[in-house]
């Protein structure tokens, strides 16, 4: 309705004086262009826009929200992302520690040791005689060039009472033992777990050639703590493969067994 009064208007302003009092449905008739569209357009929108309201601020507010609702769900998706590298960063972590324990087993590992060998006594040698030789062929039965056997005799039981000696007194020696002290890591299934029961079941490990030491709890993270323990092991008895798999049967407290550190005694 609007536009209709705008284009009569105009129409009234640009019609001869003569064609004055021709009738708006008539010149409406006979029009065929129309020059002001555009500022038609623009009165018939900013009327609407008085009747409803402007419409910009709520647009905006809408695209804010929008654009802080996306920016918050790309935050939630890279902090799970963060949690999910953090997880497998500390996994392989782990299984780096654990190999490079392995490795410092092997390189530390005692060769056995070669049974050393009597050292033999050296052979006295036999005095040679000095023969004084004195012109006449009746003295050449008298000249004894290698000496006689009883000098043999008496170097042999030399010898051989040296080697006793020496084996008697080794015997008597006591033989090292090699002995390691080894720090181990071992962690819980989660924050509900009973770390004392777990201690329990870790001290209860028991075999030849091993010794539990002292304990403690040390926090991982998200609540769950983990048992730090020390014993000390003889090296020809107790390996760390067979204490880690003693203490992995108990399934219901026990996730995992590291190696934390390694040293020999």
């Amino acid at each position: 309705m609007l536009k209709l009064l705008f284009r009569q208007r105009t129409l009234s302003s640009i019609m001869p004086k003569q064609s004055a009092t021709m009738s708006g449905l008539q010149c409406l008739a006979t029009e065929n262009i129309w020059f002001d569209k555009q500022r038609y357009d623009e009165a018939e929108r900013r009327f609407y826009e008085g009747v409803n309201g402007p419409s910009s601020p709520q647009q905006q507010s809408s695209s804010h929200a929008g654009g802080d609702q996306e920016l918050v769900s790309r935050m939630k998706s890279l902090e799970l992302e963060n949690q999910t590298l953090h997880k497998v960063v500390q996994e392989m972590r782990a299984a780096l520690q654990k190999l490079e324990s392995r490795v410092l087993i092997l390189e530390k590992s005692p060769v056995a040791a070669a049974v050393p060998c009597a050292k033999a006594a050296p052979v006295q040698a036999a005095p040679v005689k000095q023969v004084k030789v004195e012109n006449g062929d009746d003295d050449d039965d008298d000249i004894d060039l290698f000496g006689s056997d009883d000098d043999d005799e008496e170097a042999a039981r030399i010898k051989q009472e040296r080697v006793d000696a020496y084996a008697a007194k080794k015997a008597k020696k006591p033989a090292l033992i090699a002995k390691s002290s080894i720090l181990l890591d071992v962690k819980p299934w989660d924050d509900e777990t009973d770390m004392a029961q777990l201690e329990q079941c870790v001290r209860s490990v028991q075999m030849d050639g091993l010794l539990w030491g002292a304990s403690k709890l040390v926090p991982v993270g998200y609540g769950i703590k983990k048992l730090q323990i020390n014993c000390v092991v003889e090296d020809d008895k107790v390996g760390t493969d067979i204490l880690e798999e003693e203490i992995t049967k108990f399934e219901d407290f026990v996730q995992s067994v590291d190696v934390a550190a390694f040293n020999k005694i």
